[in-house]
């Protein structure tokens, strides 16, 4: 902690900001807090500290939301997901840290070409209509997103902007999309805990730098259940995709 600079902490403080606005109102924009935290920090530590950071939003999360996720769409994803996460622990074990930082740059910049892709294509897309009249993307899809989400948040906790382009193309509502987030990343990001302790990525000192930043969790946290309450369907979605090309940019740069 001490050889972090003033500069840094506030950075990372506006991250942790992010991420709890994210949370609580705009799936995606995690993107933009996990290359700051990349660009302050070396990059596997990164992973580890914000991960704990992300826990304390999908708390929030569940508490604002949890009653509006579809759990049809989260068992569908379950399968593929976990193979993700295998194949993105196995990625933190034999690549060092240079390797991870630029995949992180790597991941984010294939996330803007999955998402433009994504949208060009879904009103064309064969899907089938849910219980609720939402359009539910078929098996394929769940499988490509899925272990692709499951990859990025095990490697860089970059699955955000995936999985809110699959949710996106199921048709969900802001609720019902919030809803649904929430569940699957609090059970995700737990399910990294004991990943993250066993690569020794998760260390006393990652939880002190997190326990000073997470009061900006919850402000954030806050602000974005405030705006999620008043925001329209398009803005919603137009701000995803800006937010997922934001982060990229950001961290290419």
């Amino acid at each position: 902690m001490t050889e972090l600079a003033f500069g840094g902490w506030i950075l990372l403080a506006f991250a942790a900001l992010i991420v709890g606005l994210s949370k609580a109102a705009l799936p995606g924009g995690n993107t933009v807090a996990v290359a700051i935290f990349a660009a302050i920090l070396p990059a596997k530590q990164s992973t580890a500290t914000l991960l704990v950071l992300l826990i304390v939003g999908d708390i929030f999360a569940l508490w604002a939301y949890r009653q509006h996720a579809d759990w049809r769409t989260l068992g569908r994803l379950a399968p593929a997901v976990v193979a993700g996460l295998v194949l993105g622990a196995v990625f933190l074990v034999v690549a060092d840290d240079a390797w991870v930082r630029r995949s992180i740059g790597v991941i984010l910049l294939l996330l803007i070409a999955v998402t433009l892709w994504r949208r060009h294509v879904a009103r064309r897309a064969s899907t089938t209509a849910g219980p609720d009249g939402s359009s539910r993307p078929r098996w394929p899809a769940a499988t490509a997103y899925g272990s692709l989400g499951g990859f990025t948040t095990m490697v860089a906790n970059a699955g955000g902007p995936v999985m809110s382009m699959y949710f996106l193309a199921s048709g969900f509502r802001v609720m019902a999309f919030l809803g649904t987030a929430a569940w699957f990343f609090a059970l995700v990001n737990i399910a990294k805990v004991p990943i993250m302790i066993s690569l020794g990525l998760l260390t006393p000192a990652t939880l002190l730098i997190d326990l000073v930043l997470i009061p900006a969790v919850l402000v954030g946290a806050f602000v974005g259940r405030s705006i999620a309450r008043r925001i329209d369907q398009k803005t919603f979605e137009r701000a995803i995709i800006v937010l997922t090309v934001v982060g990229a940019l950001y961290l290419l740069v």
